[in-house]
């Protein structure tokens, strides 16, 4: 991913998920945009169980990139059909921990804060012969040793349901943009 390539060249830890949408790259892209926690059951649940400590319970009816940016995380890459970009800084394996401002994607890439992680997710679209092929990517990186054991930690517990919340919203966005 070429967005994630310039903001996070290297990671610790890294997730990846695809899917084929049998719709054109702008239907599916306004779906990335526009996918509510409603579209996502699965997601909505997993996220409630972590917003309990921290956030609360994620109202459904919002789109989940503006959920996620209401949580500190910073819109990185917005190139529309193909490409966009989110990220966020902070203690992620801590519950309600505040993520760090984040201006824009040079803050992002410059930004070395010790006892934190960088966690930067992209979706990129491209032409397939079903349609579109849809990908996301995690990527993480810790600021230091100690972010990483404590980030592993937590990587070990999260994966699966993170995976899970992957899967859940890819057919959430495929849904939408055949919909569309």
């Amino acid at each position: 991913m070429a967005a994630l390539d310039d903001l996070l060249p290297r990671w610790d830890f890294r997730e990846r998920h695809a899917r084929v949408v049998a719709a054109p790259a702008d239907a599916v892209y306004a779906a990335v945009r526009n996918v509510t926690v409603a579209e996502m059951p699965l997601a909505r649940g997993l996220m409630a169980a972590r917003g309990i400590v921290g956030h609360g319970l994620p109202r459904s009816d919002r789109p989940l990139l503006e959920l996620m940016r209401s949580l500190g995380f910073a819109m990185l890459v917005d190139a529309p059909p193909s490409e966009l970009a989110i990220g966020g800084i902070g203690p992620m394996w801590r519950p309600g921990a505040r993520l760090r401002a984040i201006a824009d994607a040079d803050d992002f890439r410059r930004a070395e804060h010790p006892g934190t992680v960088k966690v930067a997710l992209g979706v990129e679209l491209r032409a397939d012969a079903g349609g579109t092929r849809l990908e996301t990517e995690t990527r993480i990186l810790a600021a230091d040793a100690d972010a990483w054991r404590k980030f592993g930690v937590y990587w070990l517990l999260i994966r699966a349901p993170s995976g899970a919340v992957r899967h859940s919203m890819l057919g959430a966005i495929a849904r939408r943009a055949v919909a569309a």
